[in-house]
Formats: structure tokens, sequence, C-alpha cells
């Protein structure tokens, strides 16, 4: 039986044309800031988590996917009501952890990209609680609501990833 290991530097890296690299951003933060408003259901999604995500997994590259998640929260936080820093802390340790793991998984199979964005949604909302805690607030911490939450953004995720999978661009 022979058994291949693929190097560091095998590994497929993707890149995307500027038009994409910052229109889905902030089309995911227009339809975060704006949708829900009229669309209820449309508060259960994460889009601006969702997008994080996927170019950290595409790109493979933790700066880039720390940088990244930095700019989509900041500007996530000056969007929504929350204070400003929250969703940006969040979303750049997300980003980090996304690329970094992207580089050690199989992030193009539908099945690994629904269980890491299931972990990656709890993990991000475990950071913002913290995060409010130390702000002084005391958050309450609904198990069952964001178990469910975290089940619809990875389904989301494996339909949005599929369909942003057509602009990459290898390296």
């Amino acid at each position: 039986m022979n058994l291949t290991y693929t190097s560091r530097e095998q590994v497929e890296v993707y890149r995307f044309s500027w038009p994409v690299a910052i229109g889905v951003p902030l089309l995911a933060l227009f339809l975060q800031a704006f949708v829900p408003v009229h669309v209820y259901f449309f508060r259960a999604f994460d889009l601006p988590l969702l997008v994080t995500i996927f170019f950290g997994i595409s790109r493979r590259n933790p700066i880039t996917g720390l940088s990244t998640g930095a700019a989509i929260g900041i500007f996530q936080d000056a969007l929504s009501h929350q204070p400003i820093g929250l969703f940006g802390i969040a979303k750049t340790c997300i980003g980090y952890l996304a690329s970094s793991i992207g580089v050690k998984l199989d992030v193009d199979n539908p099945g690994s990209r629904f269980l890491m964005t299931y972990a990656f949604y709890i993990v991000h909302q475990m950071i913002c609680y913290a995060l409010r805690g130390m702000m002084g607030e005391s958050p309450a911490w609904h198990w069952g609501h964001d178990l469910g939450l975290a089940l619809a953004n990875s389904l989301l995720a494996v339909v949005l990833f599929a369909g942003l999978d057509r602009f990459k661009q290898r390296t």
C-alpha cells in the first residue's frame, strides 16, 4: 500500500480578482445590514462570517485570512448596533483559523465545509459572548438556539461556497 503525502507547497491555493475580493464581502455586508429589516428569517444567517470562512479556506494564507476577517468584521461592526471591534475581533480569529485549517484539510468537500462552518460558527459565538462578558455585559448563552443557527448557516455555506467556487483562480 502506497501512502502519499501532499506537501504544503502542493496544496492548491486560490486567488480572486479584485472585483470579487471586494464585491462579495461588500454584498454580504449590505445584505446582512439591510435585508433582515424586511425579511425576518434572514437574521438567522451571518453572511459576513460565511464569506470570511470561504475566503480563508480558499486562499489558505493565515495573514490574508486574518486581514480579510478583520476588515469584514470592522465593517460589520460599523453597520450594526454592536460595539465597534466585537465582530472585528471575532472574524479576525475565524479568518485566521479558517485559513490555517484550510492548509491541513480537504476544504473542497461539501461535508468538510459543512462541519468546518458548523464549528466556526460555534467558535465565533463563543468569542462574541466572551467579549461581551469582558465589556461588562452579562450575555445569556442559548445553546439550542445557537446550535440551530449553526446548522442553518452550515447548510447555507455548502450552497454558497459551491456558487463562490466559480470565482476561484489558481495561483
